[in-house]
């Protein structure tokens, strides 16, 4: 019998072999095949035939190489007995194909080859884990965190002065102070996307009188995205 044919790196057997394993002539199964083919139910095997000529001389015969998958849709319609043929036809063959592994270890080429594999796969390791840490670290600093926090609490929470935090938060678009005025206020923007959020609060004044007075805070959204953008190795957002 004919072992395996690679056929563009993929694993066929012949039409011949389908025939000889399962006791059928050829152009039975060349029928069943060419049906099949038409049928569009043969999706992974070359519809094109090639020639082989017989051990023993006589007339060349024209044979299709099926997949696996093909050969046993092929064989479908089989008794059990005879698909239980190609199956372990199958099986045989693809033990022959599977390399030694101690003969491939022996092989410096093959050694270099797993090695880079391995180095490869080492390198996409550490950089999904630096991909990682930073949202470990933020959540690790805000796990303490319960609701929203004033700017100088923030700060605490992120471990950073507060006059820093202050100063990075408005050079990136968080807060600003109005003209005038001696507290800061969001941008509308941040506190959309609910980053931070307004209070307002009723004080007295030292002559008794009242006075609204409006406090931006950071929610706990805002403080896991700080967390991430203030690590040390981040970059200005």
């Amino acid at each position: 019998m004919n072992d395996l044919i690679h056929t563009g790196g993929v694993q066929t057997m012949s039409s011949r072999e389908i025939a000889d394993l399962c006791e059928a002539r050829h152009n039975d199964v060349v029928a069943t095949i060419v049906r099949l083919f038409d049928q569009g139910v043969l999706r992974e095997s070359r519809k094109t035939t090639r020639t082989i000529a017989p051990e023993g001389g006589g007339r060349p015969t024209q044979v299709y190489d099926l997949t696996k998958r093909d050969t046993l849709v092929v064989v479908s319609g089989y008794s059990a007995e005879l698909r239980a043929k190609i199956i372990d036809r199958w099986q045989e063959l693809e033990a022959r194909e599977r390399p030694d592994p101690m003969v491939a270890l022996n092989d410096p080429a093959t050694m270099r080859g797993l090695l880079l594999s391995y180095s490869e796969k080492v390198l996409e390791l550490e950089q999904a884990n630096a991909e990682l840490t930073p949202k470990a670290e933020a959540l690790d600093r805000i796990a303490t965190a319960d609701g929203s926090l004033n700017i100088t609490a923030a700060a605490k929470a992120l471990q950073v002065r507060p006059k820093d935090l202050f100063a990075y938060l408005q050079a990136h678009g968080w807060i600003y102070r109005r003209n005038g005025g001696t507290g800061y206020l969001g941008y509308q923007s941040k506190v959309t996307t609910g980053l931070l959020e307004h209070k307002v609060a009723t004080v007295l004044r030292g002559d008794g009188s009242e006075k609204i007075v409006e406090q931006v805070l950071v929610t706990a959204k805002g403080l896991t995205k700080l967390a991430a953008l203030l690590r040390p190795s981040a970059q200005a957002a």
